[in-house]
């Protein structure tokens, strides 16, 4: 017969063995967790450290930037800033940076309205060849933009508008950034259509459709498209140094080889300096929207 007391002292060996056996699975689990955590600050690291380095050049003195391996200056160098401020070749920093603003906005404001409304057709809409058309669109994304560079130079020339913004702003007008097309083709084609048949039933054509309905659950995919084409085109160099050809309408990117054209001896302090405050825009543009990105995710369509 089992006494009171045997049952007293079985009980805490049979509360005891759970723990103990657990216990190899909890230190596995936290070396699991601590080995991932230093492989994803090892990664982040790395991904950072250019970063870092030009934050740390852009206040070295000159001599030392190319001389010295250090990552830290052996003395602040804030005149660099101050070069950069002060422009280059007479002109002003805030000149670039205007440039740079007109253009970057233009293109956001060019591909935001052409490619929302070849989306809403492409994806709504019912017309002949919509099928060939939608293909051909696609297609342009494989074509390198080389392929088409002399032919559109060609005939910015003729219009007698190369050295001007127009060439930079005027394609993403026309929806010629397929990429953001078929983005928002995509998202589009996940909206309910049973949105635009309420819309029809209440007397509203495509256009109030799109206006009305489309459009403001169109939000997510908008931010995402200004925000890369605002990074792509604030960073871009190629196409504004076929366009541009005065030192008046540079770009912050064309700029930038100014430090290294003007003189014989390359001011890297100042363009480093530069190249830091270049950046400064990029940065907080994406912080003032990055968290649109990820909106819209569990949208169904009926959300008021």
């Amino acid at each position: 017969m089992t006494t009171l007391s045997d049952g007293l002292s079985s009980r805490p060996t049979a509360d005891r063995q759970p723990t103990a056996d657990r216990r190899p699975g909890a230190a596995g689990a936290r070396l699991r967790t601590a080995g991932w955590h230093a492989l994803i600050i090892g990664v982040l690291a790395l991904l950072l450290y250019p970063v870092v380095w030009l934050l740390a050049t852009s206040i070295k003195p000159t001599d030392e930037i190319l001389s010295s391996l250090s990552l830290l200056p052996s003395r602040l160098a804030p005149e660099n800033y101050s070069a950069a401020l002060d422009g280059i070749a007479g002109i002003g920093v805030w000149r670039f940076f205007t440039n740079s603003v007109i253009v970057a906005v233009g293109s956001v404001i060019g591909n935001l309205v052409s490619c929302a409304l070849a989306a809403y057709a492409f994806a709504r809409l019912r017309f002949r060849l919509r099928g060939p058309l939608f293909a051909f669109t696609l297609l342009t994304i494989m074509l390198p933009y080389h392929v088409v560079l002399i032919p559109q130079y060609t005939i910015f020339q003729k219009l007698d508008l190369v050295g001007t913004f127009v060439p930079l702003i005027l394609p993403k007008l026309l929806a010629t950034d397929a990429f953001f097309v078929f983005l928002m083709v995509q998202f589009i084609r996940g909206l309910p259509r049973e949105l635009d048949d309420a819309a029809e039933i209440d007397g509203c054509g495509p256009v109030l459709t799109f206006r009305y309905v489309i459009l403001p659950l169109l939000k997510p995919a908008l931010v995402t498209t200004a925000i890369f084409t605002f990074i792509w085109t604030w960073n871009d160099f190629f196409s504004q140094l076929v366009y541009l050809n005065d030192p008046e309408s540079y770009t912050l990117p064309l700029a930038l080889r100014l430090f290294i054209d003007q003189t014989s001896e390359s001011a890297f302090g100042p363009m480093f300096a530069m190249s830091v405050l270049s950046i400064v825009p990029v940065i907080l543009f994406f912080l003032a929207f990055q968290r649109y990105l990820v909106e819209g995710i569990a949208t169904s369509g009926l959300k008021g």
